[in-house]
């Protein structure tokens, strides 16, 4: 059974955690040398090569080569041959094509950005600009204006692996191929899913990965949209999940009120949206009941989901497993708010333990979520609580 995801960070001092720090000794590493092939007809070990040409998922774009073992000894030797490879590598494809919910969002809107070399790329350096610059109102326009120049801010993130390990037994794979059967991919399926979780927690739970020396507003780090320190925040009051009559419990309207005043806050903080809001699971049965107006005996048509979706500039309403009870989001779902930062796509790989004769495997991938605001703190994101 494979153990929770592991989160390496590599930053500026370094690699911490075993595969960070394998990464950060070797430099950039081709993936395709983690996951050597054996060919039974040459009796030789191979590696599948991408030429820097073509797209990433297209198997036009790789090319076969034996592994040279003088030039790096990352792997060697193999124990799975290529068609074993690829039934592991749909697997978990297969797993992470699943519902993601806030890190799928983030791909589905296009609010992603690639790492030319995953492996290599130690942080990510990125800018903020202030305000700078004043339009002067003038009859003959000879008046020179203020000409200041804009301030650049220099911020860093650093970049995870994230990885979860499993084993296959070398036994159960020797009698698998004699009695002509696949490879099974229950371990890197489970293995997959747990990356997939630990991309969830890392958007919606108040856990922050900090790898270096903060800056003096503690963003050089990897932060959540429920405890990133420029966020917007507001009061949930009575939980969601007491609707009802009873005095102090919440309605249909007062929910939908709160989210109104949810709205406000963020366009005075100039994010104008679109809005997706976040529930926790408790609360999607909430949002099916009937809507109801300020008399609790007058109920109009529609859900108060119904009633949500039709305030301006809010696109939809998502539930998320691991939003803590008693939380909801409203996210601006721009580039400057929020963006997912790839580096690796998730895969399998090989990694020998050297003198311990012992081969294991990784599902990894290389990605970051990255909540962002001005540099007068004004962020998209408001979280109630």
């Amino acid at each position: 059974m494979p153990r929770n995801a592991n989160v390496d960070l590599i930053g500026q001092g370094g690699g911490q955690g075993e595969v960070a720090g394998r990464f950060s000794q070797d430099g950039r590493l081709d993936p395709g040398m983690m996951k050597p092939f054996y060919d039974v007809k040459t009796n030789g070990i191979y590696m599948s090569v991408y030429d820097g040409r073509g797209k990433l998922d297209d198997p036009k774009s790789y090319s076969t080569r034996p592994l040279n073992l003088n030039v790096n000894q990352i792997q060697a030797n193999a124990t799975l041959r290529r068609d074993e490879w690829k039934r592991l590598d749909e697997a978990v494809l297969g797993i992470s094509e699943e519902r993601l919910n806030g890190v799928q969002d983030l791909i589905s809107a296009g609010l992603t950005y690639d790492l030319g070399n995953g492996m290599g790329t130690t942080v990510l350096e990125w800018h903020d600009v202030g305000d700078a610059l004043e339009a002067e109102l003038t009859m003959d326009g000879l008046p020179r204006a203020e000409n200041d120049r804009p301030e650049w801010q220099h911020n860093y993130l650093p970049i995870p692996i994230i990885h979860a390990d499993y084993e296959i037994n070398t036994r159960a794979l020797t009698v698998s191929r004699n009695m002509g059967n696949a490879i099974d991919t229950t371990m890197a399926e489970r293995a997959s899913r747990k990356i997939n979780l630990k991309l969830e927690q890392m958007l919606f739970t108040d856990t922050s990965y900090a790898f270096g020396t903060l800056d003096d507003r503690n963003r050089n780090s990897i932060y959540s949209y429920v405890n990133f320190p420029d966020r917007e925040t507001a009061s949930l009051g009575a939980a969601w999940d007491q609707l009802g009559d009873s005095s102090g419990a919440p309605t249909g309207k007062t929910i939908v009120d709160q989210i109104i005043d949810w709205k406000q806050q963020l366009f005075n903080q100039y994010q104008r949206g679109p809005f997706m809001i976040y529930i926790p699971l408790a609360y999607e049965t909430v949002l099916d009941q009937d809507y109801v107006d300020t008399n609790p005996d007058t109920r109009t048509t529609g859900t108060i989901r119904e009633r949500i979706l039709k305030i301006g500039a809010v696109s939809d309403i998502k539930v998320v497993d691991t939003l803590t009870a008693d939380n909801v989001l409203m996210v601006q779902m721009n580039r400057e708010t929020v963006r997912l930062v790839r580096g690796m796509g998730v895969q399998n790989i090989q990694w020998t333990e050297e003198g311990q004769f012992v081969t294991k495997y990784k599902v990894m991938t290389i990605q970051v979520p990255q909540i962002r605001s001005d540099q007068n703190g004004r962020c998209g994101v408001l979280h109630a609580s």
